[in-house]
């Protein structure tokens, strides 16, 4: 009988030694929810003091919360990602309180369902503004400070497997998505010779507390997932978390340029025959598209 992929170390348990991470300063976009937030905490465990950059109060309050009970020092700043001033201003306070990032994780990104025609030009700028353009500016911005200084350092992108197979449904994201992926294989090419190495991490479906209403609405709609998984189950939050503190840790030097997939080799499941086709506008509830 088919078992699956068995189930991951307790929550605590660390893939690398104690203490990797110890006088680094790693700061994660978006960690005050979900799988930003297990990131940020995998790091935590292994050292690192944490930098938090979010646009809402209320998430920088419980990112904070997350690290302080691990025992980490942590620091908060308000920042929309989508401003290079903002993220200046932010790289400054972070610095100032905890030191010079020595790793980024990209984690900060707007998504939401909808059909292509429904879709909004200012949901479509929303959402390449801040997935794309502001993972571009953040990771400049890491880079030009860390050139001036002459220090290596790490870059993690978080991406989407749709970046590959693109995204019925998430027209923006997938677009924006591939452009990050993109982004990796570029920006490692030209930031390499300077002892910066920037890779992707992908995630896959990875069901969690924080997950917006219509996303998780999506979800809802199969009622037991773990049976569509190759893996026969969904992936858990730490283990994302140790994918990405493995990327950035000394034992991953040599990899960079490289998008990890982290999702039970879902998004290469294939059938032998193609299930029926079923419009996204129907897999979503809607009705026939009228113009307004």
């Amino acid at each position: 009988m088919a078992k699956g992929i068995p189930e991951p170390p307790p929550i605590g348990e660390t893939a690398l030694r104690p203490g990797t991470f110890d006088g680094q300063v790693v700061l994660v976009t978006g960690a005050g929810t979900g799988l930003g937030k297990a990131i940020a905490s995998e790091f935590a465990r292994l050292g690192a003091a944490i930098a938090i950059l979010s646009r809402k109060a209320e998430h920088l309050e419980a990112g904070q919360a997350a690290i302080e009970a691990l025992g980490a020092r942590v620091f908060t700043t308000a920042c929309d990602i989508r401003e290079p001033d903002q993220i200046r201003a932010a790289f400054d306070a972070v610095t100032e309180a905890l030191g010079l990032p020595n790793v980024l994780v990209n984690n900060a990104a707007a998504n939401f369902p909808v059909p292509a025609e429904d879709m909004s030009p200012n949901a479509w700028r929303t959402v390449v503004d801040i997935t794309l353009n502001g993972t571009f500016f953040c990771a400049r911005e890491l880079a030009r400070r860390h050139l001036e200084a002459g220090t290596p350092a790490s870059i993690i992108n978080v991406g989407a497997s749709y970046a590959w197979t693109g995204g019925p449904g998430f027209a923006h994201s997938a677009a924006a998505k591939a452009g990050v992926k993109n982004m990796v294989e570029t920006l490692a090419v030209e930031w390499g010779p300077y002892g910066i190495q920037v890779n992707g991490l992908v995630p896959g479906l990875f069901p969690h507390e924080d997950m917006t209403a219509d996303i998780r609405s999506n979800l809802d709609r199969t009622h037991d997932k773990d049976p569509c998984q190759p893996a026969l189950r969904v992936g858990r939050p730490r283990e994302l978390g140790w994918a990405a503190t493995f990327l950035a840790s000394p034992y991953g030097r040599f990899i960079s340029g490289h998008t990890l997939v982290v999702d039970g080799a879902n998004w290469q499941r294939r059938s032998m025959t193609n299930p029926t086709v079923v419009p996204i506008r129907e897999q979503m509830g809607k009705g026939p598209f009228e113009a307004k």
